[in-house]
């Protein structure tokens, strides 16, 4: 059996699996421009490390990227030095991602990169780097992705900034203790505009082999060390799913990253890319088809990190 036909295979069965649960969940109304999205879109699409693409379903939709930018904000950052660490624990949250308690409690740091104060000090260290975060992220995901066109989605942009009140009072209560060091608004600006960012199911398992490779981008250039990419990598395994990380590691295996939009990214490190969409969430707001969509690609081919 040809490569071709193997991930072909792979494809075929993963569909025949998730297909009675596409439409599944509710999608993130709470964002009114996602809460217009059809639940019964699903795409799934394969990268190899070597760059070639296996897809199946509706994989040349855009979708809002949301929390799976975290993790690229976060690879622009420590591209640069290792200092993030001293602003933002590693450890999963327990918690809701948007959780006020938890931050006061621990006096500004957030648990992690991938929740939401997390992600908010993440951006404010990259726009102190560069000058401009969101810029800096998408060129970082056209060069990825192969799209010089890809962009911020402003309508969705601008419907975070409305709903946003609660990022809003994350972002000022860790200024207030010293872990914010731009002006909240500049960091809430780039922060909501960095989630609109949308994509392809193709073009966002484009953009993980960037993880996949351990830091080498697609024109063969090293952009942050193997150390940095598992490190990486790791937080995504227990962190990057919101308070469902443990029943991912559970039933998956495999370093995750999901977003609201319905989006999930997954890696089997120095193999494949996986991204899949199904705007259907969960109560903890990971998408239902995605995620069974993923267990069912590790239960077919054996591959997690265990």
């Amino acid at each position: 059996m040809s490569q071709e036909e193997y991930h072909e295979n792979i494809l075929d069965a993963v569909m025949e699996r998730v297909r009675p649960h596409i439409g599944k969940g509710h999608v993130a109304d709470y964002i009114p421009e996602l809460g217009k999205v059809d639940p019964h879109r699903f795409g799934f699409a394969l990268a190899t490390v070597d760059g070639d693409i296996h897809s199946a379903g509706d994989v040349d939709i855009p979708f809002s990227l949301q929390s799976i930018t975290k993790l690229f904000t976060l690879a622009l950052v420590v591209s640069g030095s290792d200092d993030i660490w001293q602003r933002v624990h590693r450890e999963p949250s327990g918690s809701p991602f948007n959780s006020l308690y938890q931050l006061e409690f621990e006096r500004g740091i957030p648990r992690n990169p991938l929740i939401n104060p997390g992600a908010l000090v993440v951006t404010d260290q990259l726009l102190s780097d560069t000058g401009d975060a969101v810029g800096t992220l998408c060129d970082l995901l056209s060069r990825e992705s192969g799209n010089p066109h890809l962009q911020v989605d402003e309508v969705t942009a601008h419907s975070e900034y409305l709903t946003g009140d609660r990022n809003r009072s994350l972002a000022y209560l860790m200024s207030d203790f010293g872990n914010i060091r731009n002006p909240v608004s500049e960091v809430l600006d780039h922060y909501f505009r960095q989630c609109a960012i949308t994509v392809t199911t193709v073009e966002l398992a484009r953009i993980g082999l960037l993880l996949a490779r351990h830091g080498v981008r697609a024109d063969g250039s090293r952009m942050f060390s193997r150390e940095a990419a598992r490190r990486i990598m790791a937080v995504m395994l227990t962190c990057g799913t919101y308070d469902a990380a443990g029943e991912f590691a559970f039933r998956i295996g495999l370093p995750c990253k999901s977003g609201v939009g319905g989006g999930i990214l997954a890696v089997v490190p120095a193999r494949y890319s996986l991204a899949v969409w199904g705007p259907g969430l969960d109560p903890r707001g990971n998408s239902v088809a995605g995620a069974l969509a993923l267990e069912a690609f590790t239960d077919i081919t054996h591959l997690s990190v265990f």
